[in-house]
């Protein structure tokens, strides 16, 4: 979401690291830049004019100017300041009342918000060990609480069951009797959206908070909306008050301004993040990480939680011991993908990367893409077992009938097929030289400046 941002700022800190020295003169320079690309990244006005003023307030002091880095220093300040606009700390959900709990999920139609009621359910299930009950309040668009059941279904979270004719409010107090005699910890209550804000809605939503008294009432925003989220957030919080946000689609095409804005706008926390489409793909959020990600310093920990979460161990052990004795082939190769867009894809991994922008930009120009990774996943379906476990075999007329049945091309298949033995021939390097060897021989591929991950340790 952050790439036009990030680069641009990027830019702008390399000339500031290129020099020995800075004056005052150099750093209102480079802020004015800033202030320039935050506005362009749709971030609000007068949250960049305090940004700005905070930055420059503290990066023209004398030790700042007179330090041995002085365009490190000013970088650290510009990530400081970022943090505290995006508000400092992680907050999560709050659970602490008597069970069930009410969540309240508010917002417009299309934000995301059945779908992200789905995914805070399936959390607390998994990560908290709580019995959740999921109920929906949306009696005005078809098939909406069907959606919900369905969800459910998938994420294995009970919902409450659909009877005909009962208006959101009495919806509501029937999920809190069921929540109370089944003893569910949390009751999570996804009410209606609209396409505009109007009064009828916020009377709807305000009548279904003063029946349940909900503990969170989290306004569930599209990111890919700009500034229009970030008003939708402030009238949401007038008219029924809010005690949280989420944020949807923040792996999109976006600028990104909604999300640095929001909390500064708003006073409300940004809780969660929605980074995908599947069940799974919800983050909590931490200022600082998403403070490291927009100025290019990549999110390792977030990373590192993905991969915990999403790489099945036992497979992962199956795959070392093949490759100790020397053996690779598509199966595995697809099972990597597979796990590859698990964690969020390549454009998902490499944005938490320390320093992968331009590699990004070579990528898309490359046309190396997720949309890439599910082509090739459907190729390696296409085929045989025989075919996977001995690529030899895969003559002419066997390439044109993978390609058809999985709708690419044999160029495709080729490229597949070539990418995969440069793989293999990797891994049967890796087993001979070892895993220090290896690393070196690899450094001494790679382009002045560039490392392999861990160094030559």
């Amino acid at each position: 979401m952050f790439e036009g941002l990030t680069g641009r700022l990027g830019d702008i800190f390399t000339k500031l690291r290129g020099r020995g020295a800075l004056s005052e003169d150099d750093v209102v320079a480079a802020l004015r830049e800033v202030r320039v690309a935050l506005l362009e990244a749709d971030v609000a006005l007068p949250v960049v004019k305090d940004f700005v003023a905070k930055v420059r307030e503290r990066a023209v002091g004398h030790e700042v100017l007179r330090s041995i880095t002085p365009g490190q220093q000013v970088i650290k300040i510009v990530h400081d300041c970022l943090v505290e606009m995006l508000g400092e700390a992680n907050e999560t959900l709050n659970l602490t009342a008597v069970p069930p709990v009410p969540i309240l999920m508010v917002g417009l139609q299309g934000s995301g918000k059945t779908t992200t009621t789905g995914k805070i359910a399936k959390r607390l299930v998994e990560r908290e060990r709580k019995r959740v009950l999921m109920a929906s309040l949306d009696v005005h668009r078809p098939a909406a609480q069907e959606q919900l059941r369905v969800l459910g279904e998938q994420a294995n979270v009970p919902t409450l069951p659909i009877v005909a004719g009962e208006n959101p409010v009495e919806i509501a107090q029937r999920a809190m009797r069921v929540a109370r005699a089944e003893g569910y910890d949390v009751i999570m209550l996804d009410t209606a959206g609209r396409l505009a804000i109007d009064d009828v809605l916020m009377a709807e939503v305000a009548a279904v908070r003063d029946a349940t008294n909900p503990v969170e009432i989290l306004l569930v925003a599209d990111a890919m909306t700009g500034q229009d989220a970030v008003n939708v957030a402030k009238i949401f919080d007038e008219r029924v008050g809010l005690t949280g946000i989420v944020l949807t689609r923040i792996d999109g095409d976006a600028r990104g301004g909604a999300a640095l804005s929001m909390r500064a706008v708003t006073g409300k926390p940004i809780k969660l993040l929605g980074v995908g489409e599947g069940l799974d793909a919800l983050e909590a959020f931490h200022p600082e990480r998403l403070a490291g990600r927009v100025l290019g310093m990549g999110d390792v920990v977030s990373l590192v939680e993905r991969a915990a979460e999403n790489i099945d161990r036992e497979e992962a052990e199956k795959l070392a011991k093949k490759l100790e004795k020397g053996g690779f082939d598509l199966d595995d190769f697809a099972s990597q993908l597979k796990q590859m867009g698990k964690m969020g894809g390549l454009g998902g991994i490499m944005g938490m990367l320390p320093g992968m922008g331009k590699i990004k930009d070579q990528l898309k120009n490359a046309n190396i893409d997720d949309k890439m990774l599910q082509r090739q996943q459907a190729i390696i379906s296409s085929m045989t077992r025989a075919e996977r476990k001995n690529t030899k075999v895969l003559n002419g007329s066997r390439r044109r009938r993978i390609a058809l049945g999985s709708g690419t091309d044999v160029a495709d298949v080729n490229r597949l097929l070539k990418q995969f033995l440069q793989m293999q021939e990797m891994m049967k390097k890796m087993q001979k030289m070892g895993k220090k060897g290896f690393m070196r021989s690899l450094a001494g591929k790679l382009p002045p400046g560039m490392m392999p991950p861990g160094g030559l340790r």
